[in-house]
């Protein structure tokens, strides 16, 4: 059976990477994150023959954060799955070609952790985006390093602490997406754009620059994602995160 829960697909030097579980807002279960590592492999092997890949989401979501009900009451599926998240997010980031998110709808928890570890980052005005987690009373420690080095940690302090969601022309205010477009239409014109715009560029020099920064910024940690993954895995086990959750999904 072909694996069909992430897409693949490669135009000249752009390849562009869809999670495709629309009926679920492409929320992240562990075999879509397999399936996504999957295709990060194939990318990896191609990476010379391409200057950009475009993350985004099949549907009306970009991605709704972790499946909870794949989680419920199962504390080693959810270390499991935070852990495979994490180390998903290094190999983005590691990725030597421009990483762009297109943000076509929903970013929600990882599903914005996702947004925020890609290079460049494009929403449309009225996705909603944001880190809700400690409303559900979970923490989110996977995704809080790669939001602190897109938007500051003063600023990040205030997302994460306050929870909730925003609109996608928020969201590009407090710096979670660098461009906010005013309609879907208008985010597509603007992604392809930004991918052609990254083709002209040196592969070489656009490898060594990300390397640079990668290590500026202290990206490729991957002890902190491993602690960060059993600090989730732990909130998430308490009776107040399982409770929340429960009453979240009706369970």
């Amino acid at each position: 059976m072909p694996d069909t829960l992430s897409t693949l697909a490669i135009d000249d030097r752009i390849a562009t990477l869809s999670l495709n579980r629309p009926d679920a807002r492409n929320a992240l279960s562990l075999p879509l994150l397999e399936s996504l590592d999957n295709s990060l492999t194939e990318i990896e092997a191609r990476a010379e023959d391409l200057s950009a890949l475009v993350l985004t989401g099949a549907g009306k979501s970009f991605c709704a954060g972790m499946d909870l009900k794949a989680v419920l009451g199962d504390s080693d599926r959810a270390h499991a799955l935070l852990t495979r998240l994490g180390l998903l997010t290094l190999r983005l980031r590691r990725l030597p070609i421009v990483t762009i998110a297109r943000v076509n709808g929903a970013a929600i928890g990882g599903g914005c952790g996702l947004a925020c570890v890609c290079d460049l980052s494009l929403t449309h005005a009225d996705s909603k985006v944001g880190f809700p987690e400690v409303d559900l009373g979970v923490c989110p420690a996977v995704v809080a390093p790669w939001l602190v080095r897109k938007i500051g940690p003063g600023r990040a302090r205030r997302v994460l602490l306050l929870g909730g969601l925003m609109s996608g022309s928020e969201a590009a205010e407090v710096g979670i997406t660098d461009r906010a477009l005013p309609t879907l239409e208008s985010l597509d014109v603007a992604v392809a754009e930004t991918a052609a715009r990254v083709a002209l560029g040196g592969p070489r020099a656009i490898a060594a620059t990300k390397s640079l920064l990668n290590e500026l910024d202290g990206s490729l940690d991957e002890g902190l994602i491993r602690r960060a993954a059993s600090l989730s895995a732990s909130v998430l086990a308490t009776a107040d995160a399982q409770a929340r959750l429960r009453a979240k999904l009706g369970a």
